[in-house]
């Protein structure tokens, strides 16, 4: 489910070449998330590596994360701040 989400979510990614010639990504809805690459891929990349490490924090915090297309992470969440 976790790779589904990320997956999903990676889909709604918006991607802008700054002026330095590098490229900016960042995921609507996703407060703070965002990445940088030399590279639309490598934009990509880094910012499923963020991702990652964003929603395993989140979920490790309670915090609540954006439902993608059905997928709603936040139960695990509420289940692991349970025990």
């Amino acid at each position: 489910m976790f790779a589904e989400y990320i997956a999903k979510a990676v889909e709604k990614a918006v991607y802008e070449k700054m002026e330095n010639g590098r490229f900016f990504a960042a995921l609507p809805g996703f407060k703070g998330l965002w990445a940088e690459g030399k590279t639309v891929e490598a934009a990509r990349r880094e910012l499923i590596s963020s991702l990652e490490d964003w929603l395993l924090l989140a979920i490790r915090c309670g915090d609540d994360v954006p439902v993608i297309r059905g997928i709603d992470l936040n139960k695990i969440g509420r289940h692991a701040k349970a025990r």
